[in-house]
C-alpha cells in the first residue's frame, strides 16, 4: 500500500483529522466573538471549567480538561496573570493550592456571556441538531481524564 493509498484511507476515514478540523473551525466561530473581552475560546472554557470543578487542584483541572501538566501550566499562567483564577490558600498549610475563579473571572463570564451566546447559536446552526446531540452525547459519555 502506498502513501497516496494511506493519505486516501486517512483523508477520507480519519476521526482524529476530521474532529480537529471540526474543533479549530467551531474555535474560531468563538474567538470571533470573544476578544472584545480579552479572552480566547480555550481561555474561556477553562474559566468555566474551573468554575464548574470549583476548588480544583492543577491535577483536576488537567484531568478534566485532557491536558498534561505543563499544558496546563501554560494555559493557566494566563488566567492568573490577568487575576481571573487565583490560588486559593490552604488552611491546613498543605502544598495543595486549589485554583478558583476571583471576581474578575466571574467579572468576564458575565459580561462575555452574550457573545459566547452568539458563537453558540452560529455553532449550533453549523453543526445542526443531530451534530449538536451527537457532540454532547460523545463529550458526555468520555470517561474522566483518561484515555484508553
Amino acid at each position: 500500500m502506498g502513501v497516496t493509498n494511506i493519505v486516501g484511507e486517512i483523508t477520507q476515514n480519519c476521526l482524529m483529522t476530521r474532529t480537529r478540523r471540526i474543533s479549530r473551525f467551531v474555535t474560531n466561530l468563538y474567538d470571533h466573538e470573544l476578544p472584545h473581552y480579552g479572552v480566547n475560546a480555550p481561555q474561556f472554557s477553562l474559566l468555566v471549567l474551573i468554575t464548574k470543578l470549583g476548588n480544583a487542584s492543577r491535577a483536576e483541572i488537567g484531568r478534566a480538561n485532557y491536558q498534561d501538566r505543563s499544558t496546563l501550566t501554560r494555559n493557566l499562567a494566563l488566567l492568573l496573570n490577568e487575576g481571573w483564577v487565583e490560588e486559593k490558600v490552604s488552611e491546613k498549610g498543605g502544598r495543595s493550592r486549589p485554583i478558583i475563579l476571583s471576581q474578575a473571572g466571574e467579572d468576564l463570564l458575565t459580561s462575555a456571556a452574550p457573545a459566547w451566546r452568539l458563537a453558540q447559536t452560529k455553532a449550533q446552526a453549523l453543526l445542526g441538531a443531530e451534530g449538536v446531540t451527537a457532540v454532547l452525547d460523545v463529550a458526555d459519555s468520555l470517561p474522566l481524564g483518561e484515555v484508553e
